[in-house]
C-alpha cells in the first residue's frame, strides 16, 4: 500500500503518560493511520522529522459505542505508536509551548 508519510503520521499523541516516556525512554507518541505499518511509521517519522528510529511500537483501540438518546453509533478506531529514537539522536520538539 502506497500512502506518504504526512498520511502515515496524523499527530502528537501529548499526554502526561507520553510526556514521561519522552523523558525516560527517548521515546515519541503519535496517532497514525490504522493501516500504517511499523516499517512505514519508522521511514515517515526518519524523513519528517530527520532523525534516526531504533523501533516502533504499535496498538490499535478500536471505537467505542456510543449512544445519544436513541440515535446509536461508535467512534473510529484509530492506532497509536511508540517510536524510540537512537541514542544521541536529538528530541523530536512538539511540546514546547505548552
Amino acid at each position: 500500500m502506497n500512502i506518504s508519510a504526512y498520511q502515515v503520521i496524523r499527530r502528537p499523541i501529548i499526554t502526561e503518560k507520553g510526556l514521561g516516556v519522552k523523558e525516560t525512554q527517548h521515546t515519541v507518541v503519535f496517532e497514525v493511520a490504522v493501516a500504517a505499518t511499523k516499517t512505514q511509521i519508522k521511514e515517515a517519522v526518519q524523513k519528517i522529522f530527520k532523525v534516526k528510529v531504533a523501533g516502533v511500537r504499535t496498538g490499535i483501540f478500536h471505537g467505542k459505542f456510543r449512544r445519544r438518546g436513541r440515535a446509536e453509533g461508535h467512534r473510529r478506531d484509530w492506532k497509536k505508536a511508540y517510536v524510540k529514537l537512537v541514542a544521541g539522536e536529538k528530541m523530536i520538539e512538539y511540546a514546547d509551548n505548552l
